[in-house]
């Protein structure tokens, strides 16, 4: 009944609210195309100045800035505020209750709980995550081991060893990295294995289905939580959870005074990718027909496919099951030696990848920054890792139930609304 009722918001608001801004450009011409005008303008002016560097770069910057002031004033003084005000409103109520009729929650297969189940947890992770919510004292009342994570401690090590004096349950409560070192062993022995979100922004956990509000309701996975199979990703051996990044953002990482000034230092590494006379970052990847590529911004090799640049759900996956890499790369430049842009992004996926350079390349890996010898080689592991997930807890992504265009997703809308929608909200994620 939530869902339908979320669904009525959704179509009824939005509704009203494109043909009250309809009547509202029309009223307000040609209002609307300055303020356009000066939006293009900021955006290719932020382009040139980021390409470049000192006096060239000041410029392109600083006329974006009054573009952007310019569009800004057409807004507030060259209209009626308060109408602007309820078409942002209304996209906002729009927006939130389109994610409110798409939410998913399964009901995953129970499992036997481990006997001897241990938690491993980093107390400084997440802002001091799992101290304040006490998840070492939590985890003991449900018959958890607890074991902390000490500076200097190696984490594959401390897993192991407690493998081997006897743990069928491998949890942690931690940041994204060390929640692909404890998965990894887990998958290579066939054990459960429990997410905690411990960490700044547990994207795993998010992905994964998992409430990341519950840091303590999460250790039930391993009291009475349901299982499912999910893959993991490797690149050179290494395993990662979420992506891979390459380009202008994992050179950046690598720079000397990156952590005191990261902006400076990352529009200082965009010129060496895209400038003129800029190819430091210069990589051989082959695209989705087999065809060679060189260069490009950054190129994303995640486990599983992102919904990237959408309203709803941008910046999840829909699933972690499909046992296919998600590729993305932006900025990619024309081949044949010029400097000219292509599409601004491409996006495809595939059970394998590889990534060559002339020379070691810098990579976040899952948001820790490594240096790899060339090539990189990319591969999926479908289905490979047992994962416990609370009840309580949505058990899977939010993106889950998400149609993929504009028209399925309003044809979905007047399903729910009318309470004829073919996806149950108890069905259970599985390789299609």
């Amino acid at each position: 009944m939530r869902r339908r009722i979320a669904a009525v918001v959704a179509l009824v608001v939005g509704a009203a609210t494109l043909v009250f801004g309809v009547v509202n450009a029309v009223n307000e011409f040609p209002r609307g195309l300055i303020f356009l005008a000066c939006v293009v303008i900021a955006v290719v002016a932020a382009c040139y100045g980021v390409l470049r560097r000192g006096i060239a770069r000041t410029a392109g910057l600083y006329v974006a800035g009054l573009a952007l002031v310019g569009a800004l004033l057409v807004i507030v003084l060259g209209g009626d505020f308060g109408r602007d005000l309820l078409l942002i409103v209304g996209l906002l109520v729009t927006l939130a209750a389109t994610r409110a009729s798409f939410t998913s929650r399964v009901d995953l297969p129970s499992a036997p709980a481990p006997q001897h189940p241990v938690l491993f947890y980093n107390p400084k992770s997440g802002g001091g995550k799992a101290e304040r919510f006490a998840v070492a004292k939590e985890a003991r009342d449900r018959g958890i081991e607890p074991i902390e994570l000490k500076r200097g401690d190696d984490l594959e090590t401390l897993v192991r060893g407690a493998v081997a004096r006897g743990a069928d349950g491998l949890a942690m409560a931690g940041g994204d990295g060390s929640q692909a070192v404890v998965a990894a062993v887990a998958a290579e022995l066939s054990l459960p294995y429990a997410c905690v979100p411990a960490g700044t922004r547990n994207h795993f956990a998010l992905d994964l289905g998992v409430d990341r509000d519950d840091v303590v309701g999460a250790l039930d996975a391993f009291v009475n939580g349901g299982e499912r199979l999910v893959d993991l990703a490797e690149v050179n051996g290494r395993v990662f959870v979420n992506n891979v990044s390459l380009g202008v953002y994992a050179e950046a990482v690598q720079r000397t005074g990156y952590r005191a000034a990261k902006i400076r230092t990352l529009l200082d590494t965009v010129p060496d990718a895209l400038g003129a006379g800029g190819s430091d970052l210069d990589m051989r990847w082959a695209g989705p027909e087999g065809q060679e590529h060189r260069g490009g911004a950054a190129v994303l090799v995640s486990n599983n496919r992102y919904r990237l640049g959408r309203a709803v759900g941008s910046g999840t996956r829909p699933r972690i099951d499909d046992g296919l890499l998600g590729i993305t790369v932006m900025g990619a430049p024309a081949d044949e030696g010029q400097r000219r842009l292509q599409r601004p992004m491409r996006e495809w996926t595939t059970p394998s990848f590889q990534v060559d350079a002339d020379r070691p390349l810098p990579a976040g890996v899952d948001g820790e920054a490594l240096i790899f010898d060339a090539p990189l080689r990319f591969q999926i592991r479908p289905g490979v890792l047992r994962v416990r997930i609370a009840p309580q807890h949505p058990g899977a992504s939010p993106s889950a139930m998400l149609p993929e265009g504009l028209r399925d997703g309003l044809a979905a809308l007047v399903r729910i609304a009318l309470g004829r929608d073919r996806h149950s909200a108890s069905s259970t994620p599985g390789r299609p």
